[in-house]
């Protein structure tokens, strides 16, 4: 949303029926940039819904709110209370100019719990490393999610994340872009996320405006060029067209059609149809058929014990450490699995034969369940 109220400068424009669009208007921003602005705030709340309702097997709600111009100074008080989490990016095919991606430490912290597989109701009172990291992984999974659908638009541009970069800040003296004036304009697009069962926060895509500009000016064009027409062929290089075939009179309304006489069709010879009969299959045959198996016994297979299985997310291993425990679907005393090539063969139970781990078989499986085993 623009500043609510003009400056003279912009209401001299408006008298004077100025609207050059650009980066003109004492730096602000047109319509058709903040439209094409919006779209790509659109884009980006789109991989912030996939990527975070993968990662926390939720459904997520990501939109694109509000877009609004302010010096930089006054984005803190945008911000909600507490320090101020940064993701910094720069745009490839703007000569690597720099962006944003601003939320308050409460969405930082449910993002990254949700990232190590929790449910975002229990957050630390303050973000240790552990949580930075996590936050800092889901926002560079988020741009590389968002780089697909704006690098078509950008006609290939890059948009690269540097997690060195990232990390909180206290609100007092923050300014998204430190090297630039305090009073210079910016442009921020805002995503609202609301995840089923935590508390909803925003998310900010910010830029200085000039960046802005070039970057819808960018958009702009490659649309532009997507759309024209493609060029006609040279006049040599068409083909010459033919002479059309020249049309038979079609006779008159009422009248009979024209006799056709056609070639007498030859008869087809007879066929003899017999129904068809097996050889019988007895017991000598399928054991003859088994004796080829002398033909690979000296082939060697791989045998593998299985103590157990489990599911778990993204988030959830890249928890584990040393001293994590892993619980699996077996109960303990039950038989363990023995599989060959992967194919469940036999169940057994663990036994030590000196300093070694063995199996003593105890159940075969049958045809069927290996057969099953083999998703046949």
């Amino acid at each position: 949303m623009v500043d609510e109220f003009l400056n003279q400068d912009e209401i001299n424009a408006l008298l004077s029926g100025d609207d050059s669009g650009g980066n003109g208007g004492g730096g602000s921003l047109s319509h058709d940039d903040l439209t094409i602005l919006n779209e790509v705030s659109g884009i980006v709340a789109a991989a912030a819904g996939n990527v975070i309702g993968m990662l926390a097997g939720r459904d997520v709600s990501a939109s694109a709110a509000d877009q609004f111009e302010l010096p930089q100074n006054e984005m803190a008080s945008k911000i909600e209370s507490g320090k101020i989490f940064t993701y910094s990016m720069s745009l490839g095919g703007l000569d690597g100019a720099p962006a944003r991606l601003v939320t308050g430490e409460q969405g930082a912290l449910a993002l990254a719990d949700l990232m190590m597989g929790g449910d975002a109701t229990e957050l630390p009172v303050e973000a240790n490393d552990l949580y930075l990291s996590a936050a800092q992984e889901g926002l560079s999974q988020l741009v590389g999610s968002a780089l697909t659908s704006l690098s078509g638009l950008m006609g290939g541009a890059r948009l690269v994340g540097d997690d060195a970069a990232s990390g909180l800040e206290e609100p007092g003296a923050w300014l998204p872009f430190a090297d630039s004036a305090p009073e210079a304009p910016i442009w921020v697009g805002r995503i609202n996320l609301n995840v089923e069962g935590v508390e909803p926060f925003n998310l900010d895509v910010a830029m200085p405006i000039a960046n802005a500009a070039k970057l819808a000016a960018v958009i702009r064009e490659a649309t532009a060029a997507k759309d024209e027409p493609p060029a006609p062929a040279p006049a040599a290089a068409r083909p010459a067209p033919q002479a059309a075939p020249q049309a038979q009179s079609a006779p008159a309304y009422g009248a009979a059609p024209p006799s056709v006489s056609l070639p007498p069709r030859p008869q087809a010879p007879p066929v003899d149809v017999k129904p068809v009969e097996f050889a019988q299959l007895n017991g000598t045959d399928f054991a003859g058929s088994v004796g080829n198996l002398d033909l690979i016994v000296d082939i060697p297979v791989r045998i593998t014990v299985e103590l157990g299985r489990t599911r778990k997310t993204i988030g959830e291993v890249l928890a584990l450490g040393p001293g994590s425990v892993v619980e699996l679907n077996k109960m303990a005393g039950e038989p363990v699995d023995v599989l060959v090539n992967g194919k469940l063969i036999a169940r057994g139970e663990v036994v030590v034969i000196d300093e070694s781990f063995g199996i003593r078989v105890t159940e075969v499986v049958s045809k069927a369940e290996r057969i099953r085993s083999m998703g046949v």
